[in-house]
């Protein structure tokens, strides 16, 4: 069983940062991706930023570009997602979740692994 823990959520004012952190258990698969996903209240899973096990490929979402960046430590079988330049819009509950890299992968069905999630509040 693969068990994926977040942490590093908080209350910031905007234009703040915070850096959340994604520690895995074990990686099931010979490709794994890791990505986290933000959801808030009334709205579908979106997908924020993806990074592979191998090679260490990223992907962004657009309203992320230039202000999050997704690294991983594998020696720490951990993901960090660094977010910068916080606005009020990025507030959601965000979750790490794990799959094979294949595939979308923004799309949350993709997933096979998800954490609890850490709630972000960023204030105008």
């Amino acid at each position: 069983q693969v068990r994926l823990v977040e942490s590093g959520g908080g209350s910031v004012h905007a234009g703040g940062s915070l850096r959340l952190s994604c520690a895995a258990s074990k990686f099931p698969y010979a490709s794994t991706r890791i990505t986290w996903f933000r959801q808030v209240p009334g709205k579908e899973r979106e997908g924020v930023a993806t990074i592979s096990n191998s090679g260490g490929r990223v992907q962004y979402a657009q309203y992320v570009m230039g202000r999050f960046t997704i690294s991983k430590d594998n020696a720490k079988s951990t993901v960090y997602l660094q977010m910068n330049s916080l606005k009020p819009e990025d507030t959601a509950m965000y979750y790490c979740a794990l799959s094979r890299d294949v595939g979308t992968w923004s799309l949350a069905p993709n997933y096979d692994y998800w954490g609890r999630g850490t709630q972000v509040t960023v204030s105008s």
